[in-house]
């Protein structure tokens, strides 16, 4: 039998990046909660955790918290059929990973609803699109949304739609940089917004254009900031259209190249156990996201 006591530690470890952290959570001095971690690796036969900073778990500590991840929301349907066994009436916490353009715009209009009627608190995880299901294969994260298709191993996907990218910037900057018009070329030599290392879109959008290479960028890793700092004219970048609209309308952004777009697919992935709010919260996204997002062409 599992000591869910040892794989609470764990999952907290994972979760709050360090043992301190971990410990605050759960209430133990970070002795206990290392001493929940050694008896966990005593009891499989082999390391749960990688040490380093912040802790990583191994594959065996992966198993282990995806198992951990559903059996909270498994344990929430059974108290929900059997009340008296919620001693301490807390709201549900689900961790999800999604990426900050989504985040930015279109996320919360989208769960808060549900949330308000299902008393539901979320621990929202930011990770570029390109990477997010990284989280739900280590075990830290319950459901994440991403723009890969394939799902990990006991997961389901959902596309939920596309999130359209326009190439923007300051009327100011292509003064500066295009007074006679935009030129491909000349473009690739203008300094670019990029949101992190693993943020490809500027690099998609050249490519489409005939332009292969690497180029002269910003690193912003801000949805919010991304959008100041295009409209301050340090460099151009791919914005989600959701988010500009007012910007667009005013002229405080120009799009580089008409009609010129990035539609990046946004997946819902699950757990297939996930239990009841899992797949309530599964069901509401597939209904409502298409009030944002555009469809995949």
């Amino acid at each position: 039998m599992f000591d869910y006591k040892l794989l609470s530690a764990l999952a907290a470890v994972v979760e709050q990046a360090g043992f301190e952290r971990a410990a605050q959570v759960l209430g133990l001095s970070q002795s206990a909660i290392s001493q929940r971690i050694k008896l966990l690796e005593a009891r499989v036969g082999q390391p749960v955790l990688v040490r380093a900073t912040p802790p990583s778990p191994t594959e065996i500590g992966r198993r282990l918290l995806n198992h951990v991840q559903q059996v909270r929301l498994l344990e929430r349907d059974l108290q929900s059929q059997v009340p008296a066994l919620d001693e301490e009436g807390l709201p549900e916490r689900l961790r999800i990973a999604l990426n900050a353009d989504s985040l930015a715009t279109w996320w919360g209009e989208a769960v808060g609803d549900f949330c308000a009627r299902q008393h539901l608190l979320l621990d929202l995880v930011v990770e570029d699109q390109t990477v997010g299901l990284k989280r739900m294969r280590a075990g830290e994260v319950a459901a994440c949304v991403c723009a890969s298709e394939r799902p990990v191993a006991g997961a389901r996907s959902l596309l939920l739609g596309a999130m359209r990218y326009r190439a923007l910037a300051s009327p100011a900057f292509i003064a500066r940089h295009f007074p006679g018009g935009i030129d491909v070329q000349t473009l690739a030599r203008t300094p670019a917004l990029v949101f992190g290392p693993d943020d490809f879109l500027q690099h998609r959008y050249l490519a489409a254009l005939g332009v292969e290479g690497g180029f002269e960028h910003h690193l912003c890793p801000s949805s919010e900031g991304f959008i100041r700092l295009t409209e301050a004219g340090l460099g151009w970048g791919l914005v989600p259209e959701l988010q500009v609209r007012e910007q667009l309308a005013r002229g405080r952004l120009v799009e580089l190249i008409a009609d010129k777009t990035i539609d990046v697919p946004l997946y819902w992935h699950h757990w297939r156990n996930g239990g009841q709010l899992l797949g309530q919260l599964t069901e509401h996204l597939a209904r409502s996201a298409a009030q944002w997002l555009v469809p995949l062409a």
